[in-house]
């Protein structure tokens, strides 16, 4: 990365992929920054949280001007593909790249929001750029519970506009984002043991290569989410009276599944039914979804007998509730073309000690809505699960249509590349809702630059975007 340009942002942007930072254990990341600050000199705080905010004064001219907020969050989306050896509390980020696309190797690369950061602390250590006064705000776990927006407190911040560098999309300014809520289910139960082994037999079926994503910006691309694969194959062959001894699938809320297994029992006079059953299951499936996902591997194999299955009411209670857990687009805006306004997804199935866990995230721009879905979901799972709670949840942005601000950064990027940027509203959650309650005077906009398969192994971000993308932080900064 240290050849490639602009050489401020990416130099900066490769000492971040070299500090592990997982949501909930941002320590090493937030301390970076607190030494950073004090190479460069910069006023620093860090609040109880672990939030970082830099300071620095306007340049010479720019001192009669509004403060401006740059911000950015610590943590990232650890992600890994199955047969990649990779510790995301210890290990560096394996970058590399392809033509113009930074990639990591077999994980996330960690762009979301590890380029925002960088970007802000180019900024903020420039020697050149004219700029009024400035704030950098750091954010910890964003991506797991927006901790550190909610824990921000009250005067922290002195600027009154907002640029929020959290984005993924070329050439567009976001105005709006949508509220979330997260449902956490679980079914509580104790294994038994497998009766008349020797008149049964046992099959793993596996689904994985799915491309996953970004439980908001891919929810509406017709992406495959492997729980669902697998539960409704399971669900398909219910009449063969299988037994379950393993189910597990996906891995954070924020994204959508990729690989999901799951290890049933049937009688060996159901072994070609399961088999004939499967291969038009398969054959469905890739009809279904072949078309976007080219990778999609859907096996079916036999396996060792288990010695211990789920309880054979609970087992088929749970496949019927997850297939009648709602997942994915609901509905799109009246207001804005081409924005999802509700969604849900069904992130994860977990199995622990006594008990499977499942995770669903719902999001709408709607605030009615947002609960409408999350109490679907809790109805769906309620027929398996004992015990189903939700979390805070986290309030959406309204869109300014009139924001000052928004003029300003539409100008600058007119005027670096002679056309306007579109101004959107964005399905995925940003922090700068909660910004809002705290500090409702904010005038906020967020940009940033092309990302592709955010919140999966297939991250990757363009070389070229970030260069646009630094340009127009500059020019709108310059023209604030």
């Amino acid at each position: 990365m240290k050849h490639l340009e602009p050489q401020e942002v990416f130099s900066i942007f490769q000492q971040i992929t070299q500090i592990p930072r997982p949501s909930k254990h941002e320590e090493k990341i937030s301390q970076w920054l607190v030494d950073f600050a004090a190479a460069h000199h910069l006023e620093c705080v860090r609040d109880e949280a672990m939030n970082v905010i830099m300071r620095c004064p306007a340049t010479a001219g720019y001192e009669d001007h509004e403060g401006v907020i740059l911000q950015a969050h610590m943590d990232m989306v650890c992600e890994k593909n199955k047969d990649v050896e990779h510790d995301f509390m210890t290990d560096p980020i394996e970058t590399y790249i392809d033509d113009d696309w930074l990639k990591a190797r077999g994980t996330t690369l960690g762009g979301d929001d590890g380029i925002g950061m960088a970007m802000a602390l180019a900024v903020i250590t420039s020697t050149t750029l004219p700029h009024p006064a400035l704030e950098c705000l750091f954010t910890v776990d964003e991506e797991t519970g927006l901790t550190g927006a909610f824990k921000l407190q009250d005067g922290y911040l002195q600027g009154r506009r907002l640029i929020n560098l959290d984005s993924e999309d070329d050439g567009q300014i976001f105005i709006g984002c949508a509220g979330g809520i997260d449902t956490l289910a679980k079914m509580h139960y104790a294994p038994v043991a497998l009766t008349n082994s020797v008149y049964k037999m046992a099959f793993h079926v596996s689904v994985k290569g799915l491309m996953g994503g970004h439980s908001g910006d891919d929810i509406n691309k017709g992406r495959a989410n492997a729980n669902k694969v697998i539960v409704n194959f399971l669900d398909a062959i219910r009449d063969l009276n299988w037994e379950l001894s393993i189910i597990e699938g996906g891995n954070l809320r924020n994204a959508i599944a990729r690989e999901a297994e799951a290890i049933f029992i049937v009688s060996q006079d159901h072994k070609h039914d399961v088999v004939a059953r499967f291969n038009q299951y398969k054959a469905s499936v890739e009809n279904q979804f072949g078309a976007i996902e080219k990778d999609l591997c859907l096996q079916l194999e036999s396996t060792d007998l288990p010695s211990t299955i789920l309880p054979t009411d609970k087992a088929h209670a749970l496949i019927h509730a997850l297939v009648q857990c709602p997942h994915g687009m609901i509905a799109m805006s009246a207001d804005m073309p081409g924005l999802v306004e509700t969604s849900t997804n069904l992130a994860s199935i977990k199995m622990k000690e006594g008990y499977i866990e499942v995770n669903t995230s719902q999001r709408s721009s709607v605030e009615s809505e947002k609960h409408r879905i999350k109490n679907e979901v809790e109805a769906a799972l309620a027929i398996a699960c004992d015990e189903v709670t939700h979390g805070d949840g986290y309030p959406g942005w309204k869109p300014n249509v009139h924001s000052p601000l928004m003029e300003v950064t539409k100008a600058a990027y007119v005027h670096l590349f002679h056309h306007e940027p579109a101004v959107l509203a964005i399905h995925a959650g940003l922090e700068c809702g909660l910004f809002l309650q705290k500090y409702p005077y904010l005038d906020m906009v967020s940009v940033g630059p092309q990302m592709y398969g955010v919140h999966s192994p297939q991250e990757r971000l363009s070389i070229s975007s970030t260069q646009r993308c630094f340009a127009w932080l500059k020019e709108t900064l310059k023209n604030l």
